[in-house]
């Protein structure tokens, strides 16, 4: 729902703040990393129980994500290995934030949560990589009513209210499973209207096939009669078809000489 509603207005709003940070030398490619960094300190804070420095390291990670973006186009610097990068980035963002979920909750003898809290990255991940192959083979996957922003604010506001945090990890993973199957149909349709004609490949595969036969029986057909052909005149009659020949030529011609005469 962000990526269809929200994020053009993101961008718009994050553009000259992009465009600033490049003024001043910051890459793209250095502020994914620092994403990386404090995913990653905030994955230890929440595997140590410490939910609110989780909450404020999840809003923190966000922001690197959201101007990475905009100082790549202002930098010029987008291409497919910034593309890359910042996709894997995401992706390990959410396996260390969900994996210190889980562990807080292993620590808190939960361990029916803490594999939900790796169900829900698992989803997320499905999520993603339909998506990407959807995207390769030229087919919109974006939608789903829980995308990867909503995903993380959801999980935000378990971590800030942390007696919510159970209640909210099996409404990510409900959620997800739903925007699952709605990019799965989504991407079936775009399929199906792809495919061709059942009726015009039956058709073609028939004449192929009506083809074929037609081949196989004309060539018996045509050796027996190159051979009718080459049978009916061998060397000598052919030579004693040319001796007939001369000889009425001549008779015609003496024929025609005594009548000028």
């Amino acid at each position: 729902m962000f990526d269809g509603h929200l994020r053009e207005g993101v961008d718009k709003r994050t553009g000259p703040l992009g465009l600033a940070l490049s003024s001043i030398g910051v890459t793209a490619d250095l502020l994914t990393l620092s994403g990386l960094v404090i995913s990653l300190l905030t994955a230890i804070a929440i595997g140590t129980g410490h939910t609110l420095v989780g909450f404020f390291g999840v809003l923190a990670s966000g922001i690197p994500d959201l101007l990475d973006g905009p100082v790549a186009k202002a930098s010029g610097a987008t291409s497919k290995r910034g593309a890359f990068f910042d996709s894997f980035s995401d992706r390990v963002s959410d396996l260390l934030l969900f994996g210190g979920i889980g562990v807080l909750m292993l620590h808190r003898q939960n361990d029916l949560v803490a594999v939900v809290a790796f169900a829900d990255y698992g989803v997320a991940s499905l999520i993603s990589y339909q998506r990407a192959k959807a995207e390769s083979l030229g087919f919109v996957a974006k939608g789903g009513i829980m995308e990867r922003a909503e995903r993380v604010i959801a999980v935000a506001i378990g971590l800030l209210l942390s007696f919510a945090l159970v209640w909210v990890l099996w409404l990510v993973l409900v959620l997800s499973l739903v925007t699952a199957v709605q990019r799965f149909l989504k991407i079936w349709s775009q399929g199906t209207a792809t495919m061709p004609d059942k009726q015009a490949s039956s058709r073609y595969l028939y004449l192929q096939q009506r083809r074929g036969e037609f081949k196989r029986r004309s060539q018996p057909r045509r050796a027996n009669s190159s051979r009718k052909r080459t049978g009916a005149r061998g060397p000598g009659q052919l030579s004693a078809y040319s001796r007939q020949s001369r000889l009425r030529a001549s008779a015609r011609m003496r024929s025609w000489w005594e009548s000028q005469r």
